[in-house]
């Protein structure tokens, strides 16, 4: 398990693939809530969980899934 703590804002969130997901608004109840201004969100914030994250390096999330699946997977609310 990654330490939450590592995950900051605006940290670009990138899928397994290497594929933009989002950009991090904040992480709040094992989630990990996603800017609706990032241009992949359509205006909507997006909430990931924080157990799809494989490793944080600098101001990166890497995901252990494709941006695709995580896409399919992720939540408006």
């Amino acid at each position: 398990m990654v330490d939450v703590a590592q995950i900051k804002e605006h940290a670009e969130v990138i899928g397994s693939d290497g594929v933009h997901v989002g950009t991090v608004d904040h992480v709040d109840n094992g989630e990990i809530k996603l800017t609706k201004k990032d241009p992949a969100a359509g205006g909507l914030h997006h909430f990931i969980p924080v157990d799809f994250v494989r490793s944080v390096d600098g101001n990166t999330v890497h995901l252990d899934r494709a941006a695709e699946e995580v896409m399919r997977e992720w939540s408006t609310s």
